[in-house]
């Protein structure tokens, strides 16, 4: 609001006047006037005893210091033409209560200074040298080369950047090497659309005083950081105006940013800029590359664009601060209320309110395409030719997922495939089956191009050819072969992406200030019908919207320390950043999230900080630390690799696969020996079945007249219905003409280890191809096949890891115990009062200084999420090892409702 014109709030009678704050906004209209600023103030006149005055540019300008208005807080800041001089005289000459440092800004003016203010405070910067020609000639050197240049004697190659000395100097240059096309990116402050221009020229400026520095690749986006107060810090991400110069724009003409997630150091930079400039309102840019953060500008006073949260979190801090520090010495009633970083106070389930202190989650993937994999010897020198080139004979063994060693595969096929077809002398030499290699190139030629994520090939030595499946054949002096392994599908679908982002949102839901809303965003007093009817009619999103925002403004403090963590599947890693995304209300697509916020279990160390793995001083050297012997193991490790555990994995399948192919009735010594557990789900499926041979030759027989009707559905539309994620009906004819040659196999016997991938295949189908097939003959015969299977199915997948208590828990341990090792250690540190001798440095900071800490109830402590996102094997093990481990004693277990409840859920649901 502006009093500058209006002189009736200095007649205010002395009490009302007595007993509020004036917060005086002294900076050009240009700012004072703008979209946030109007935000933030008017979000500032809702505090009861805050009422603010704009500074007119007229008075600021013309009239004496001794006529600007009065005020008991100033907030002003510099930019093109305001008299900071005179801002500082009014200062000195009324003693308001400063929000941002007014001589700080002569320094933020100076890119000398604050680079020097920068080095001090000990905050990491680009390698620089200043080229100051206001020196006597022979104070200084400066040399230019062909692809260089020498700053007083420390040589810069291209890339560089070259920087005016002046702050308020936005054309920047960054040179390239000749290598690279020569020439040089000229970046200058926004105009319309563009924010840079490639230009031809390639020798640096001659007049003026410059600051060089290396170039850091940042894979093109730059990082804008905005603290308010030294606990406080907004980041976003733009593309870098250093990329092609356009600026990206959304339909209301906005530049197009994205909030990102700072790590614990960055908000530590956040922290000591904010000190070190004494700028309680601050704005910076960060550089991200090769896991180091530096700052590259320092900006001053700068609100974010277009976030209603910031507006909100930063009028609430300002707020708070001023009257925290005026409120006792202008007699004002106020006192402290609820704050953000005060401890987060949750209901919970025995009725008590207690501090949150710990979140921990592990999560499946979610919806994916059917996994597919096909096998064929090959034996042609060309394959043994890459074998050999890929030290394959050191292992036995080469996996091939970059797209150079795909499209070498695929080269091979097709060339063998014309080979083939020429016939001749040629074709004597060449062993493959056509029909196979036909496939292999059918699959690496899907979707265009390769991914690395959707296909991959396995090259493995046999080097007595591929063994025959009857024994009276013994050839001793077979020749060696290759069996190429070809995997394909597998990746998240669509569906999957927005599944997780939607858990996302409802998950936040459940830290302090999201509570008011459950799931699917409809008041817990509803029924329960009608409550997921009207969330199942809500627009997308719309139960999380606005809900939720706890864990948002908790997250924007110090005092949320969260990792995500993931497999290295690209499914599991895809899920982990689209769950990201709702958690954090992210925007834009889920590669920058996944690359700055998904930890990889095996690359990143999940298990670096295990106090109890480590603590026999055992285990290896990374980064000059002891890293547990677990680590090398692979975290999410292929159970195949580990022979204990395949043999008895091995075991209880040859057992559970010999049950379920005897051709009787099911008698209850079979239910006792097949559900030794008594699991609910499990019983229900196997009074279904009743004679297991029976029901898979049902199946198999669906699946026979599955496989007659779809070429008959794909005739019948001209191949014009589009199945879902791109599929071809020919692929899908493949998928099921596969399972069905596999299922029953030349024995006679029903391979039962294909019911888990039967089961995934018809549940794809008829949550995806459903509007294909649902008006057809194949839509009856896939209902029937789907509720067979699944029955099938709910028995085979829980079973393959166990049958006995004994058997599903040491496959368990096998599986997750360093899983299980860490929730211990995450859970653990909650109760250690802050004692975290073996946490990397790194995590300490998401703890508040507490001499930095005023007015906070509680600084030492902090809310820890960690979230684990796998695959099936995992989440299976963990439920073991959680219903059957021993957590809650036997007679205890009645008197629990609260773990019935739970244990009663689990037994119920079959996946």
């Amino acid at each position: 609001m502006d009093f500058t014109n209006d002189s009736s709030w200095m007649d205010l009678d002395g009490e009302t006047e007595g007993k509020q704050v004036i917060v005086g906004v002294c900076a050009m209209e240009k700012k004072t006037l703008s979209k946030p600023m109007k935000e933030i103030l008017t979000r500032l006149e809702e505090f009861e005893y805050i009422k603010t005055c704009i500074f007119t540019e007229k008075v600021i300008l013309e009239e004496p210091v001794e006529k600007w208005p009065l005020c008991d807080c100033l907030i002003s800041f510099h930019s093109k033409g305001f008299p900071l001089e005179k801002s500082i005289t009014y200062a000195n000459l009324r003693k308001p209560l400063v929000i941002n440092n007014l001589e700080s800004q002569f320094a933020i003016q100076d890119r000398r200074e604050v680079y020097r203010i920068l080095s001090t405070a000990g905050i990491d910067l680009p390698r620089h040298a200043v080229l100051d020609r206001d020196l006597p000639p022979e104070e200084t050197n400066f040399e230019e080369q062909d692809d260089s240049v020498v700053v007083n004697g420390v040589v810069f190659n291209k890339p560089f950047v070259e920087k005016p000395v002046d702050a308020e100097d936005h054309n920047i240059i960054i040179y390239y090497p000749a290598s690279a096309g020569g020439g040089s990116q000229r970046l200058f402050r926004k105009i319309g659309s563009r924010s840079s221009v490639y230009s031809p020229e390639s020798n640096v400026r001659r007049a003026g005083s410059f600051i060089y520095e290396d170039f850091m690749a940042t894979d093109g986006t730059d990082v804008k950081v905005y603290t308010v107060g030294p606990d406080y810090a907004h980041a976003e991400a733009r593309k870098s105006p250093a990329l092609d110069g356009k600026v990206e724009r959304n339909s209301e003409g906005k530049e197009v940013r994205y909030p990102v997630i700072l790590s614990n150091k960055e908000k530590l930079i956040a922290r000591k800029v904010c000190m070190a400039f004494n700028q309680t309102v601050c704005g910076f840019d960060l550089l991200r590359a090769n896991g180091r953060s530096c700052v590259c500008d320092v900006n001053g006073f700068s609100f974010v664009k277009n976030s209603r949260k910031y507006y909100d979190d930063c009028s609430n801090i300002l707020g708070n601060m001023i009257l925290r520090e005026l409120a006792p010495t202008l007699h004002i009633p106020w006192t402290i209320p609820f704050q953000l970083d005060d401890p987060p106070i949750v209901p919970t389930t025995v009725g008590k309110m207690m501090e949150l202190r710990c979140v921990v989650a592990v999560v499946r993937h979610g919806d994916r395409t059917p996994k597919q994999k096909m096998k064929l010897e090959v034996k042609h020198p060309m394959f043994f030719d890459l074998f050999k080139r890929m030290n394959g004979y050191k292992v036995n063994h080469v996996k091939l997922k970059k797209p150079k060693h795909l499209q070498e595969v695929l080269d091979i096929a097709r060339f063998l495939i014309t080979e083939i077809e020429k016939g001749g002398s040629s074709n004597e030499v060449i062993e493959e089956k056509k029909s196979k290699l036909d496939q292999v190139r059918y699959i690496l030629e899907m979707y265009g191009h390769f991914s690395g994520i959707n296909r991959k090939v396995q090259l493995k030595y046999q080097p007595k050819g591929r063994p025959k499946s009857t024994s009276s054949e013994e050839e001793a002096l077979k020749e060696p072969s290759l069996l190429l392994v070809l995997k394909w599908g597998g990746e998240l679908t669509p569906t999957g992406r927005v599944q997780a982002e939607e858990l996302g949102k409802v998950f936040r839901c459940m830290y302090p200030g999201g509570q008011d809303l459950l799931i699917g965003g409809v008041p817990a007093h509803e029924t329960q019908v009608d409550r997921y009817t009207r969330a199942a009619s809500l627009p997308n999103g719309e139960y999380a919207g606005t809900q939720g925002l706890g864990l948002l403004r908790l997250h924007s403090t110090y005092r949320h320390d969260l990792k995500i963590y993931a497999s290295d599947e690209g499914r599991v890693q895809m899920t982990a950043a689209a769950f990201a995304k709702g958690l954090l209300a992210l925007e834009g697509e889920l590669t920058p999230i996944l690359v700055q916020m998904v930890k990889s279990a095996n690359t990143n160390g999940l298990l670096d900080n295990d106090c109890d793995s480590s603590g026999d001083g055992k285990g290896k050297k990374k980064k000059g630390k002891i890293v547990p012997d677990e680590y090398y193991e692979s975290y999410y490790r292929n159970l195949a690799e580990n022979s204990n555990l395949r043999d008895l994995k091995d075991r209880v399948k040859a057992k559970l696969h010999e049950m379920l192919q005897r051709d009787h009735e099911f008698s209850q010594e079979d239910e006792e020996l097949l559900n030794p557990c008594n699991k609910i789900s499990i019983a229900k499926a196997l009074r279904f079945i009743r004679n297991p041979v029976k029901c898979c030759g049902y199946v198999y027989d669906l699946i026979q007249e599955l496989n007659v009707l779809i070429p008959q559905i794909q005739e019948e539309n001209g191949g014009k219905q589009v199945l879902y994620h791109a599929e071809t009906w020919d692929l899908m004819a493949r998928r099921w003409g596969k399972l069905e040659k596999d299922f029953l196999p030349k024995t006679g016997v029903y391979d039962i280890s294909k019911i888990p991938d039967i089961y995934d295949c018809i549940k794809y189908d008829v949550e995806h191809n459903r509007s294909v097939l649902e008006n057809t003959d194949a839509w009856k015969v896939v209902v029937e096949l789907y509720t067979n299977v699944q029955n099938l199915a709910d028995v085979v997948i829980p079973q393959e890891y166990g049958m006995t208590r004994a058997e599903k828990l040491t496959i368990a341990q096998g599986i997750c115990t360093p899983l299980l090792k860490k929730i211990k250690a995450d859970l653990q540190r909650n109760i250690e009062d802050g004692e975290e001798k073996c946490e990397e440095e790194e995590d300490t900071v998401h703890r508040l200084n507490p001499r930095y800490s005023s007015g906070v109830s509680s600084p030492g402590r902090h809310v820890r999420t960690r979230l684990y996102f796998t695959s099936e094997s995992h989440i299976h093990s963990l439920l073991t090892v959680l219903t059957h481990g021993g957590l809650v004693d036997i007679e205890m277990q009645g008197q629990d409702e609260q773990w019935r409840r739970a244990l009663e859920y689990v037994s119920l649901v079959s996946e």
